[in-house]
């Protein structure tokens, strides 16, 4: 079985409704009331808004390589970050990665074209 590995901490809330969601969806697939593997590693978010804040580009992505490298150690098959601002360079981050990494933004932007949801402008 893979083992899904996550960078968290960033909105412990966030983290918290990813591990609930993954679990959820795992049991809906798979009913002999098993969990699947999910290695999480907490990351300081003041670090995080420290390095953006002062556009410190190559030492946030060794700072979150940093941390990729934590789930691939663990024994992680594949990875994602369970929040939006390191998206900033996950392109970066994904060249780097010793692990397959999944952005989800871009799974998002997935989501809302096989939805076919447009943005409704109010007046």
């Amino acid at each position: 079985m893979k083992k899904i590995g996550m960078i968290g901490g960033f909105g412990p809330e966030a983290t918290l409704d990813y591990y609930k969601l993954l679990i959820g969806t795992y049991r809906k697939e798979i009913k002999d009331g098993s969990n699947p593997e999910i290695i999480i590693y907490s990351m300081d978010v003041n670090t995080l808004l420290n390095l953006v804040a002062n556009q410190l580009w190559d030492t946030l992505i060794k700072w979150l390589v940093d941390g990729i490298e934590v789930l691939d150690q663990a024994g992680a098959s594949f990875g994602f970050i369970s929040a939006n601002t390191p998206h900033i360079v996950f392109d970066r981050l994904k060249e780097l990665s010793p692990i397959p990494l999944i952005s989800i933004v871009e799974e998002t932007c997935k989501q809302i074209d096989r939805l076919s949801l447009r943005t409704r402008v109010y007046p």
